[in-house]
């Protein structure tokens, strides 16, 4: 029996899931995401949003599991001048 899981290297998110109203830098902010997802943590990658718009990277300092969710804890390190597409 096998645990599934997501392998991700960007974090997309919604709204819902806790992207930032605004993107301000140094500050920490947490997201959820469904289901169990292994991404890189103590580096930076980028943050999309749900159009696929990357508008910053992020370093991640912390993953949970629990109750079929990955709980995350994510600083902004660098806000992109102009959006762009990662799709």
């Amino acid at each position: 029996m096998g645990m599934p899981c997501e392998v991700n290297s960007i974090l997309k998110l919604k709204s819902s899931q806790g992207y930032p109203e605004k993107l301000h830098l140094g500050l920490q902010y947490q997201a959820s995401k469904e289901g169990y997802r292994i991404v890189p943590v103590d580096v930076p990658i980028p943050l999309v949003d749900e159009d696929w718009f990357a508008h910053a990277d992020v370093v991640i300092s912390k993953l949970t599991w629990e109750n079929n969710q990955t709980l995350l804890i994510f600083e902004i390190k660098r806000v992109y001048d102009i959006p762009f597409s990662v799709k």
